[in-house]
């Protein structure tokens, strides 16, 4: 029969598991991004710069926490988070992180300078100017993340598509571009890209979860 000791010891042994897993910086790069939708072993391997038998061995270890799990589609096997829970536990990390580490305050401070001359766009504002038709809206993350989940009235326009695109794109509106969320490099690129065509464009430097609680507190 447990004791009072034995169970604690216990309880703490699992939720020591889940530290465990997250020991690894590569193996939150990849919850963060499997955090925008499902994807191959191979994708991630590109996404973090990895080779694909080092994400097989991350991903084994998230998937033993319970934190990922996987199915097979054809000759692909496809990895996602094992619960939506996981999203805001990572959002808290991240905020935790950046209140906590004054080298997590540096180095996005040290982004935002780089970044000064790029205008950026904030949640209310963007509701409004959507509302008005204001703005064309980007999310140039890869197509299926938006196919995932994306904001309502944006256009998929991946970063490789929009080098292709962006002279088809109106330079008679504002446009604003949005990736993963305030560390995701992809929204800088395409602003970038669409200011040396003469566009006026913004960053929109919240996601996709970040939206949909900001709708939801307005209700």
């Amino acid at each position: 029969m447990l004791n009072e000791r034995n169970l604690k010891d216990l309880l703490y042994q699992e939720f020591a598991r889940l530290g465990k897993s997250l020991s690894s910086p590569k193996r939150i790069e990849i919850l963060d991004i499997l955090s925008q939708g499902p994807k191959s072993v191979e994708a991630l391997a590109k996404a973090t710069t990895m080779s694909v038998a080092n994400v097989s061995q991350h991903l084994q270890t998230l998937s033993s926490s319970r934190l990922v799990k996987f199915q097979k589609k054809g000759n692909y096997v496809i990895y996602e988070l094992a619960d939506t829970a996981i999203s805001g536990f990572l959002k808290c990390l991240h905020t935790l992180s950046e209140k906590q580490f004054v080298q997590v305050q540096q180095i996005k401070q040290e982004f935002l300078n780089a970044n000064l001359g790029m205008n950026g766009i904030s949640l209310v504002e963007l509701k409004d100017r959507m509302e008005k038709d204001e703005v064309l809206l980007l999310d140039v993350r890869p197509k299926e993340e938006y196919e995932k989940a994306h904001i309502p009235g944006a256009i998929s326009m991946p970063i490789e598509e929009l080098r292709e695109k962006i002279s088809s794109l109106p330079t008679n509106c504002d446009v604003v571009a949005y990736c993963r969320g305030p560390y995701c490099l992809m929204s800088v690129e395409a602003v970038e890209l669409l200011k040396k065509r003469g566009i006026h464009a913004f960053r929109f430097e919240s996601n996709v979860q970040d939206w949909y609680q900001f709708e939801d507190s307005l209700n």
